[in-house]
């Protein structure tokens, strides 16, 4: 089990403190850096430790930046692995590997393992996050994901951007200019990843570890994936998630238009891609007439032409789920959050990561051929 953070935060040292860390500030940097979560010492903070202001930063979850490495590329990472297969003599070893070469390097290693499922999850959360928000979302979603045996998942790879960690009730802040800079940080490691396949399996010792990885975007965090996806051009594009999920995703309904050349990409990119959506979505509705210039929200109103891609793209709609897991006040008057409050949902996602076919998922009645409601 491994979680990593992949962050386009400014990177600061706290007064009093010996490490650098991860900036709470509303503001990113060109390059993303990579840490690596520290679960072998964490323990569950009691109610009280929580409410304390200290409960910040390495309180909340210890971490640790990965250094950047002295050569790019992953001809090292290969030295490495042929090193320890007894094939090639080097002596460099996993510690002399840095930023995606050694989580590239640690993540082909554990899903190398004999286990049935290995699986990959990256996650891009939505707006209101600080960098405090976002280690308690990691918590969370160990929780779900790894902890949960229903769940094919057993690492995670958290991706961090700064959107505003603001708080005024019923209010929904443009995050836009940091999304698109954290989409071209996510490009990026799209195109490290491609090259890590290419020159790792280019050697015939070397073999695929046939697990798979997922994609789950939520609520603003598919602006993210949207800058990711205007970046990206179809020739270098390869078909290397399994499944995608779009969670209350505010962006456009016609984003899977030719004109929005974006999300057309993403039968490209991943086998199945699933866009759940809530029509009582409060926060996106808030989206839709302040800040959208009253364009449907997709979380909200589900696409507006995906004709081309009904065999691969399915809609569920999640209006009428019940909020069993978390049930405030922002939570119920929200319909925002169903992939936390939710257990139908959480259902469905985990039998969505299996693979299991569309038609064949529980908890779900078909209205068409690629449309679905959750049944409550």
């Amino acid at each position: 089990m491994a979680v990593y953070i992949l962050s386009n935060r400014k990177i600061i040292r706290h007064k009093g403190e010996r490490v650098d860390s991860f900036s709470n500030e509303e503001y990113s940097i060109p390059n993303f850096r990579i840490a690596k979560c520290d679960f072998e010492n964490y323990t569950e903070p009691t109610a009280q430790v929580k409410k304390k202001k200290d409960y910040t930063n390495r309180n909340i979850l210890n971490y640790k930046l990965f250094s950047e490495p002295e050569k790019q590329g992953y001809e090292e990472v290969l030295e490495v692995l042929l090193s320890e297969k007894g094939i090639k003599k080097s002596s460099l070893t996993a510690n002399n590997l840095g930023g995606t070469q050694r989580m590239f390097y640690e993540l082909y290693k554990n899903m190398s393992s004999t286990k049935d499922r290995s699986d990959v999850l990256i996650f891009i959360h939505g707006y209101l996050y600080d960098f405090d928000d976002e280690l308690k979302a990691i918590l969370d979603l160990k929780k779900i994901f790894i902890d949960n045996p229903a769940s094919p998942v057993e690492h995670i790879l958290f991706v961090s951007w700064p959107a505003s960690g603001s708080m005024i009730p019923l209010s929904y802040f443009d995050d836009k200019a940091s999304s698109i800079n954290s989409g071209t940080s996510l490009m990026r490691l799209f195109y490290f990843y491609t090259q890590f396949l290419k020159d790792i399996f280019s050697n015939r010792d070397l073999a695929p570890c046939n697990q798979r990885i997922h994609l789950m975007a939520h609520s603003m965090g598919n602006r993210v994936l949207q800058s990711m996806l205007y970046s990206l051009k179809r020739e270098n594009i390869l078909r290397v998630i399994d499944q995608v999920l779009l969670l209350n995703a505010d962006v456009s309904y016609k984003v899977f238009e030719d004109a929005e050349d974006s999300f057309n990409k993403l039968p490209l990119l991943a086998n199945r891609i699933s866009i759940y959506l809530n029509r009582q979505d409060i926060i996106l509705g808030a989206s839709q007439f302040t800040k959208n210039i009253l364009t449907p929200r997709l979380g909200k109103n589900g696409p507006s032409d995906i004709e081309q891609y009904k065999d691969i793209v399915s809609v569920i709609d999640c209006t009428f789920v019940k909020d069993d897991l978390l049930n405030s006040l922002k939570y119920e008057i929200g319909n925002h959050w169903g992939y936390l409050s939710s257990s139908q949902v959480q259902n469905d996602i985990f039998q969505n990561l299996y693979g299991i076919d569309r038609n064949l998922i529980t908890g779900r009645s078909k209205e068409s051929e690629n449309i679905f409601t959750i049944i409550s």
